[in-house]
């Protein structure tokens, strides 16, 4: 039997908590017995959670016997972490148990330095934060999960659970897994990523200098722009605004007027009714092809298949 310890740090996220717990805690193997031993672990007999109060079955010396060590996220990621909770992390690592972090808790291990070199993800609206506070690690907002076998990350809330139930599968096999996917109401894995819930190049995006043609952009994205019409619009040379655009977006005009179409498109696709072919039109997208092919390397799903997951009422396109 494997031994599970989920962290319960001070002004952790319950869900994000309770996600391990439950669903390690519900696995059973063929023959009846359980999968894992799921302990709470914590500095403190009891820990907040929000509104809640969450009391913990063990100290941190539960961390030297783990297979499994769990971090959930807290509500104020960038909160400095107990430097008994990082040491704890880190000879638990070189011991060689498999650390794992849901949601916001990857910067508790990448404050310990388990992520250094190391590919993770976090929920999409912390992950530019993640990286900038720690460039040693390799971020991927796109993903539900990564798995570089020691170290394990997932994106936010629901993501816990395609990750644990990754992990049970690595574990116990197919069938066990599927049996916990059954009991969680969930799919063993879903389809897409992470990227399929990201809101890009959101409206009244910060800049110093962009902000004017941003705007701009925003309404007239449906039309057929090229590059110099933007420059035009900005007021600046095409190298001067590609320049600003780099520095100050991390993407060129034109990739960022094709993310704030694809953002229209997942609003329609949302919304209405409207075939893919009229939302490619409406949208800006040169043919119906280009509006599949972007939507999908940019979102991981097809336009049809993101329409089922966010409108599963609508007409089939």
């Amino acid at each position: 039997m494997h031994t599970v310890v989920v962290l319960a740090l001070q002004d952790t996220i319950a869900f994000d908590l309770a996600t391990p717990v439950e669903t390690f805690g519900r696995v059973r193997l063929p023959d009846g017995r359980p999968g894992y031993r799921v302990l709470v672990a914590g500095e403190a007999p009891e820990v907040s959670a929000g509104p809640l109060r969450i009391g913990t079955d063990v100290g941190l010396e539960a961390v030297e016997r783990a297979d499994l060590v769990v971090v959930p996220g807290r509500n104020d990621p960038t909160r400095p972490t107990p430097p008994a909770v990082l040491d704890a992390l880190r000879d638990a690592a070189a011991r060689g148990s498999r650390i794992a972090s849901i949601c916001v808790g990857a910067f508790t291990l990448a404050e310990a330095g388990l992520l250094d070199g190391k590919n993770a993800t976090t929920h999409w609206l912390s992950s530019e934060e993640l990286a900038r506070r720690y460039p040693a690690v390799r971020v991927d907002p796109d993903v539900l999960y990564t798995d570089n076998g020691g170290v394990l990350t997932a994106a936010g809330a629901a993501s816990g659970l395609d990750l644990c139930l990754h992990i049970v599968q690595s574990d116990h096999g197919v069938a066990v897994a599927a049996d916990a996917a059954r009991l969680a109401v969930a799919p063993l894995q879903r389809t897409g990523g992470q990227a399929q819930y990201i809101l890009r190049n959101r409206p009244g995006y910060q800049t110093a200098s962009l902000e004017r043609v941003l705007a701009w952009i925003e309404e007239n994205a449906h039309r057929s722009l090229s590059l110099a019409e933007i420059a035009s619009a900005a007021d600046m040379s095409v190298r001067t605004l590609t320049r600003h655009f780099t520095a100050e977006t991390g993407q060129s005009p034109i990739q960022w007027l094709s993310g704030v179409r694809i953002r229209h498109a997942q609003e329609l696709l949302e919304t209405t009714d409207h075939t893919v072919e009229r939302i490619a039109a409406q949208t800006g997208f040169p043919t119906t092809s280009n509006f599949r092919s972007q939507f999908g390397q940019l979102l991981g799903v097809t336009p049809s298949a993101y329409r089922k997951t966010f409108r599963p009422q609508a007409k089939a396109a």
